[in-house]
């Protein structure tokens, strides 16, 4: 008799076929000349935003908690990295100055105290990873401690958003303002403008996208990831069971905020440029769209979404650009009112009325079988 197939087999061999399609397939294909350069680093970008999406998945799929501000968390690793990149680059702009150059134009001539530490690209890809986790222990703290929950904790997320958005607009922050971080010339020594890094950073994105799916995976497989569905399910009952659920939102909210800034830090280097307008409310809201398309609570629909969303963006921004944000809009009605479980929903919905037609077909197969023998 057969051993039965544990759930965490199952997910080891999907996620053992993503990786070798995206972290090995493309990148062979593209060093044998099949798939460009360009087409590569647009992949990379869409899978450094799918590990965005399984963050999102996991605090809002599974957990059932809405944030709005996770762009903030993407943010703090995009920028922190792209200081770094800035400092590494320092003396070889316009103006050969050893500050970035937009830092000239502001008449700011020496480099400012808190920028000196992304000298060291230990310290910024530290901070990543480790500043957003951090400020979203600080904020679940504050808010899951004091029972915040539902609408609530959405509003304040998605305030809080708009003043970082808002804070980085403004040139005293000495972030550069409204234009971001752009001109990155190299990272970790590597030349932005050679193929060869950044098909390395391809596969590094990859990578590290299948190695944040095995610690999602984990982490829902768990006994935690029981205690985090049975709080999206019906957290007042879980707490008079004795359960501390703030500190499960907490963590929860941390590991998401991580995976936020660690899709920054890979974003960031293989796009070229950091802005407010990829920090602030409107990004946040497209995640929750991502996730919804694909499909909350699945994981897979997460990594679905924002790679099917992000791609349809490129492909439609250059033709209706002005269409983009209506369409995005349209996708979003349709997910809520049409497939409220998204593409994984509808898969698993064609799946099982395959299923079912077979089972109708097989018993009138027989039926006629034996009516044509007696026949005979």
């Amino acid at each position: 008799m057969t051993a039965p197939v544990r759930p965490w087999d199952r997910e080891l061999v999907r996620v053992g076929l993503f990786g070798a399609v995206f972290a090995v397939g493309l990148p062979t294909a593209n060093g044998l000349g099949f798939v460009s350069d360009y087409y590569l680093n647009l992949f990379g970008k869409y899978l450094a935003l799918a590990i965005l999406a399984l963050g999102m998945d996991l605090i809002w799929g599974y957990t059932g908690i809405l944030s709005l501000g996770q762009a903030i968390f993407f943010g703090i690793g995009a920028y922190s990295i792209g200081m770094h990149m800035m400092l590494e680059s320092s003396g070889k702009g316009v103006y050969g100055e050893p500050v970035p150059d937009f830092m000239i134009w502001n008449q700011v001539y020496a480099l400012p105290l808190f920028w000196k530490p992304y000298t060291s690209a230990v310290f910024a890809i530290g901070s990543s990873l480790l500043l957003p986790a951090l400020l979203a222990t600080v904020i679940g703290v504050l808010t899951f401690r004091r029972r915040l929950r539902g609408t609530y904790f959405a509003i304040l997320t998605q305030a809080i958003a708009f003043a970082v958005w808002l804070m980085l607009n403004r040139n005293e922050m000495k972030l550069g303002g409204t234009n971001g971080l752009t001109d990155f010339k190299s990272v970790l020594g590597f030349s932005l403008s050679s193929p060869g890094t950044l098909r390395a950073l391809y596969v590094v994105t990859a990578a590290v996208l299948v190695g944040a799916l095995l610690l999602a995976q984990a982490i829902v497989l768990s006994k935690t990831g029981l205690v985090l569905e049975a709080i999206r399910d019906n957290e007042r009952r879980l707490e008079f069971l004795g359960y501390d659920t703030a500190g499960f939102k907490i963590f929860v909210f941390a590991v998401s905020a991580a995976l936020a800034g660690l899709a920054g830090l890979l974003y960031a280097p293989q796009v070229g440029i950091i802005t407010p307008s990829q920090v602030g409310v409107l990004p946040s809201l497209e995640i929750v769209i991502w996730v919804a398309f694909g499909g909350r609570g699945t994981l897979w629909g997460a990594l679905v979404g924002a790679i099917s969303v992000n791609w349809l963006r490129s492909v439609l921004t250059g033709t209706y650009p002005r269409l983009w944000p209506i369409i995005l809009g349209g996708l979003f009605m349709a997910v809520i009112l049409l497939f409220p479980a998204g593409l994984i929903g509808l898969a698993v919905r064609a799946k099982a009325l395959v299923a079912r037609r077979g089972r109708a077909v097989a018993p009138a197969a027989v039926a006629a079988s034996g009516v044509n023998q007696h026949t005979a």
